[in-house]
């Protein structure tokens, strides 16, 4: 027989396994929402970060007289244990929870009241001694403590996402300097339109993330206003009239996260605008990343039948039926992350509409769907960038080819021989199978030492002073 203990709360009593840390309210709370099979323990920044606000608070409740200096210690010893990664596994109730984050907060509350027992030297759920609300939860509430560790762990997940884009960005960096001399065609809604070097093209890849960089660290300066204090609703009914300060202070030093306290604690504590901010980051992410595996997989079909201007690194075998097939099997992942992340953003949006008056409810859809972006996104930056953009090399003889069979290459013309000359000789290279270059020849629209310079890659690809 598993030995247990008694837990009692205001619907009666229960019995918990003896050895586990988490208590009678975790117990009611795994019970109710069996709904993703995702804890809050596999969300290891949302742990930390409760562990980080629960220490905060001890240490400010004893600046003020409030919390005893053997309660302090012990609970700030058990929240530095949770930091460094113990007991994880005992944050059990699911991610997606009723009551607005409640029950991670009591799960918190009981795992931290439950080893600072054990460090004090009693016995598990001898809360007469130190209690999971009274002492750990001290002028505290859900309402402030969720949002808050929410919070921290966006920042923390927002800093990981920039390095992964900004290694990303390096490699497409690097293929640019690779690629920079080779002359292909560009194209506009998938027909020819003037040429360009594949190093530029490339280097687009690199400045459209890099960009992101910069709009998620603007979005990761939003999430640093915290409502730590607000208690119930943003009176602060509870809590010591210097306890926001004394927390935001404590907290700051603990994460070394610049957080700050929100100017209007009531309306910081039913707001999630910031959540809605930092997902519509994610999802901008999202689509311009979806965008440039689109490009590689176009750019890369083939190998005989379509583009073949670049190649992929071969992963994997790409058919159980046909032999030889290699697939884009990676920026297929990529794309479907994506994918992903832009659902979230409308659970988000929808979640954060969704709250009334002085709370928002629905902060716990809100985590899940963040955060799976976040962890997933800077998992298909790395596989990108590990298993395909650093592989990637181009069929130099396909582009040059492309170029030169190219009615495209007629637009350099415009300047010095007309539009309408210009036009009159695409059609007729269209019609005929022709190259450009011998019909201006033929035509006599130029000489050949003219031509040959006007056609010139480092002037087809950058802007050029017309010389009639």
């Amino acid at each position: 027989m598993m030995k247990t203990r008694i837990e009692h709360d205001l619907l009666g009593d229960r019995e918990v396994p003896a050895d586990a840390y988490w208590g009678v309210h975790t117990l009611r709370a795994v019970e109710n929402f069996p709904i993703s099979g995702r804890t809050v323990g596999e969300i290891p920044e949302l742990v930390r970060a409760l562990a980080a606000i629960k220490q905060a608070a001890a240490l400010a409740n004893a600046d003020l007289g409030l919390l005893s200096p053997e309660r302090r210690d012990a609970i700030v010893a058990a929240c530095e244990e949770i930091r460094a990664g113990k007991l994880h596994d005992q944050f059990v109730v699911d991610q997606i929870q009723g009551g607005a984050g409640t029950s991670t907060n009591m799960n918190a509350n009981e795992v931290i009241a439950n080893r600072a027992l054990e460090i004090m030297g009693h016995q598990k759920g001898q809360y007469q001694i130190l209690h999971p609300n009274e002492h750990v939860n001290m002028s505290q509430s859900t309402n402030d403590v969720y949002p808050t560790a929410l919070r921290l762990a966006a920042w923390k997940g927002l800093q990981k996402l920039i390095g992964a884009l900004a290694s990303l960005r390096g490699a497409f960096e690097d293929k640019a300097g690779e690629f920079r001399d080779i002359l292909k065609m560009g194209r506009t809604q998938l027909q020819e339109a003037v040429p360009m070097t594949l190093g530029q093209e490339f280097n687009a890849f690199a400045i459209t993330i890099g960009e992101d960089e910069l709009r998620l660290a603007e979005a990761a300066a939003l999430v640093c206003e915290i409502n730590l204090g607000a208690t119930a609703i943003g009176t602060g009914i509870t809590a010591h009239p210097d306890y926001a300060e004394r927390v935001r202070a404590r907290l700051a030093e603990i994460t070394v996260i610049p957080v700050i306290t929100a100017p209007d604690l009531v309306e910081a504590t039913s707001d999630t605008g910031a959540f809605v901010q930092v997902s519509g980051v994610t999802k901008r992410v999202a689509v311009k990343l979806s965008k440039i595996c689109n490009d590689l997989r176009l750019l890369s079909s083939g190998p005989r039948a379509g583009f073949n201007e670049i190649n992929l690194p071969a992963k994997q075998a790409g058919s159980s039926i046909m032999p030889g097939k290699v697939n884009p099997v990676i920026p297929e992942v990529v794309n479907q992350i994506c994918f992903e992340v832009i659902g979230n953003d409308m659970t988000i949006t929808m979640a954060a509409e969704g709250g009334q008056l002085q709370l928002n409810a629905f902060e716990p859809v809100i985590a899940y769907s963040l955060f799976r972006s976040v962890d997933h996104l800077v998992a298909g930056c790395a596989t990108l960038r590990d298993n395909c953009v650093t592989g990637i090399t181009a069929n130099r003889e396909v582009l040059k080819e492309t170029v030169r069979r190219s009615i495209g290459i007629v637009t350099a013309l415009n300047p010095y021989i007309g539009y309408a000359a210009a036009t009159e000789v695409a059609t007729e290279a269209h019609l005929t199978g022709r190259g450009v270059y011998e019909l201006v020849l033929e035509k006599g629209l130029l000489p050949k030492e003219r031509l040959d310079a006007i056609l010139r890659p480092e002037t087809l690809t950058r802007p050029a002073v017309f010389v009639a």
